[in-house]
């Protein structure tokens, strides 16, 4: 390949621009991911022309055998890309007329890079969100599974990091697959939203040519043109939801890594992860560290950074296009990376930890765990106003602190040195196991619900 920036554009430019001018202008560094979407792009194109007359079948013909040939070229590794020529746009048109010649020149009628760029950018996304979606659905699966095995394990409910009251392990696992499917009909909903075709709207104001822009639009998979031709080539909101679906998932990975984190640790012991997503500390041979769980922590940082960046570059851009939206890819390209790594990284994780049922349930047992169970038992055996029965049930917390015990430890005259009435069978309501089998209001933590969820995500999913 051997046509020059200059070259490229024709006449308009008496010389090339220098050395720093190319750098900055350049996007093929990273833009060379958008070929197989640019090369499809132009294929819908051409066929659309030829159909509309505005080249003959022949030419469209030889595009379409071109590209096909430019394809397999970027594919194989065998494409020689040039700074030169700035973008993949004009290196893939560049490398055609090296390819057919004439024909080649033919291709751009009636688009710009501007509309060109939009599309392919909105492909590339829309494939993107499509992974997106098929990455939750196998991390969904996975904690399904651990949900269904752990239906009847009882654990500690925390708030604050605090003891609060004892819950099923099902459940806890279950409030992540409440998470993860919100951030699964997120992404749902942007994919709607950006399946629209930008391509016809050619540099702002569409252009002269009797174009079909439905043809080209369902040719591409999309519903339909978008209907502004100013809107289609300078917003790029499709890939701010992208980012902001991304940004939430990321975030709700991070929360269920930092308690991976905390589940896994020698205080803890809660849940031990597989050696395929743990590593060894270089100086203490004992060490099991859950680096996997700590780096897909730290990746909200970086997507959510991408969104804020793109917000940043789009925010005072008036319409149309300007050069600032070239920025607007690298950081798409790397959240989306980053993203479908943490995914599988935190699915694998998923799969293969253990939960330590012994621990789980020691710990459920610990820290006054069903101080309510006790408070609720008085307001519905006793009639007490709840406020009564909480002043109640914190007194015998009180007590059984300071003996160093815990409520089912304490006799029944122990009990009733707080309040006569209570009988017998509060110490009903103060085993674990007891309390999560009593919360069988929907969305409860009883083990029958459990399996209520578990059967339904299974079907869904």
């Amino acid at each position: 390949m051997t046509k020059t920036s200059n070259e490229m554009w024709g006449g308009r430019f008496a010389a090339g621009p220098d050395a720093i001018m190319e750098a900055i202008n350049a996007s093929i560094g990273f833009d060379q991911r958008l070929a197989a979407q640019d090369i499809a792009g132009s294929r819908a194109h051409a066929a659309m022309l030829a159909a509309q007359g505005i080249i003959t079948d022949k030419d469209a013909d030889a595009i379409r055998e071109g590209l096909l040939t430019v394809l397999s070229e970027i594919e194989t590794g065998k494409f020689p890309f040039s700074t030169a020529l700035e973008d993949i746009h004009m290196n893939v048109e560049a490398r055609l007329k090296d390819l057919i010649g004439e024909p080649a020149g033919r291709l751009h009628t009636g688009r710009s890079r501007n509309d060109q760029v939009a599309v392919d950018f909105r492909l590339w996304v829309r494939d993107q969100t499509d992974a997106a979606i098929a990455g939750l659905q196998a991390l969904m699966t996975a904690v399904v599974a651990q949900a269904e095995a752990g239906a009847d394990w009882v654990m500690p409910g925390f708030t604050h990091l605090q003891t609060a009251q004892p819950v099923t392990w099902g459940h806890h696992m279950l409030a992540y697959v409440e998470m993860f499917s919100r951030d699964m009909s997120r992404f749902q909903d942007a994919r709607k939203r950006m399946n629209e075709s930008p391509l016809g709207a050619a540099a702002l104001a569409g252009t002269s040519f009797p174009l079909d822009r439905d043809m080209t639009a369902k040719a591409l998979g999309f519903d339909r043109p978008m209907a502004n031709s100013l809107d289609a080539v300078s917003d790029r909101d499709f890939a701010l939801e992208f980012l902001a679906a991304s940004s939430i998932t990321a975030m709700h990975l991070s929360r269920m890594a930092e308690e991976l984190v905390i589940w896994s640790s020698a205080q803890f012991r809660f849940v031990a992860l597989s050696d395929r997503f743990s590593t060894g500390s270089s100086i203490m041979p004992q060490k099991k560290n859950p680096d996997a769980a700590e780096l897909i922590r730290a990746k909200i940082g970086r997507i959510m950074g991408a969104m804020v960046s793109l917000f940043t570059v789009m925010k005072g851009l008036p319409l149309t296009y300007s050069k600032d939206m070239q920025e607007d890819k690298e950081q798409v390209f790397d959240a989306a990376d980053n993203l479908m790594l943490a995914l599988a990284a935190m699915t694998g994780m998923v799969s293969d930890m253990t939960a330590n049922q012994d621990s789980l349930r020691v710990a459920a047992a610990s820290g006054f765990s069903t101080a309510t169970d006790l408070a609720d038992w008085l307001v519905r055996e006793l009639n007490l106003p709840f406020r009564d029965a909480h002043h109640v049930t914190g007194a015998l917390v009180a007590l059984a602190e300071s003996r160093g015990v815990d409520l089912p430890d304490l006799s029944l005259e122990d009990m009733q040195s707080e309040h006569a009435g209570i009988t017998e069978d509060v110490f009903s309501v103060l085993g674990v196991d007891n309390s999560v089998a009593s919360r069988t209001c929907f969305g409860g933590t009883a083990p029958n619900n459990v399996r209520e969820q578990v059967a339904i995500w299974k079907d869904r999913l």
